[in-house]
């Protein structure tokens, strides 16, 4: 089984829709998107992210299966620089997060005072559920840290979300806590994730990232990148906000 999670294209927030920009974005992407022997689409409830999957699915004839558990999270933690305004989990300053041990930890990163009073971990555990229930139509199960195999398949499944809900998927399918993919990876808008099972042994399945926030599409038609889900290089940097 093969798994794409592809970011919006550039957004216009305030329209929850795209930028100029994030439509030619959309264009190139599904230029590339096309040529793929796609088994299943899904796609979040929120207009940025239903746009971008809009053109590849009306040059293929295709639809997409809407799910609420694939929408971004809502701002709902009170980082402690800014308490009390409320804030997406994955927007911190590092020397805050990475001063809490549990935020490296797969399991106690949800179970800090932050996180609980954010209700992050219903959140979270709300989209994995969702992407279990998938991958369980498809023939594999979630057995503790891997996946039992009932039909291996080479089925693609392409989601089309955010850049938030993209890191949860992956923490799930890695084992790995979301606060490290949050905070040390970049996915720019319309950019492609793939994933791949690995079965070793039969029935016996793990997911491995064999490329991350892929780009290549934009490239290829001389559409510049986004800067778009940056904050800055340098402190000094002119495109920088916090």
């Amino acid at each position: 089984m093969k798994i794409l999670i592809v970011r919006h294209g550039d957004p216009d927030y305030e329209k929850d829709s795209l930028t100029k920009k994030g439509w030619r974005e959309a264009e190139l992407l599904a230029e590339r998107l096309c040529k793929l022997q796609v088994t299943d689409f899904y796609v979040s409830p929120l207009g940025r992210a239903k746009d971008t999957a809009s053109l590849t699915l009306e040059k293929l004839g295709r639809t997409a299966v809407e799910y609420d558990w694939l929408r971004e999270f809502p701002p709902g933690i009170r980082r402690p620089d800014v308490a009390p305004e409320r804030i997406n989990a994955w927007d911190w300053l590092p020397q805050d997060w990475t001063a809490e041990p549990a935020y490296f930890d797969k399991d106690a990163w949800a179970d800090t005072e932050i996180m609980k009073e954010g209700h992050v971990k219903e959140q979270y555990q709300t989209v994995v559920r969702g992407l279990d229930k998938i991958l369980a139509d498809h023939g594999y199960y979630r057995e503790g840290a891997y996946y039992r195999t009932e039909k291996g398949n080479q089925d693609m499944l392409v989601f089309f979300c955010h850049f938030g809900v993209e890191c949860v998927l992956l923490s799930h399918l890695m084992n790995a806590s979301p606060m490290i993919l949050w905070h040390h990876m970049c996915a720019a808008p319309s950019s492609v994730t793939t994933i791949c099972t690995e079965e070793r042994r039969e029935g016996r399945a793990v997911f491995r990232m064999s490329s991350f926030g892929d780009i290549s599409h934009l490239y290829a038609g001389g559409e510049e990148p986004s800067f778009a889900a940056r904050f800055c290089e340098t402190f000094d940097s002119p495109d920088r906000h916090d």
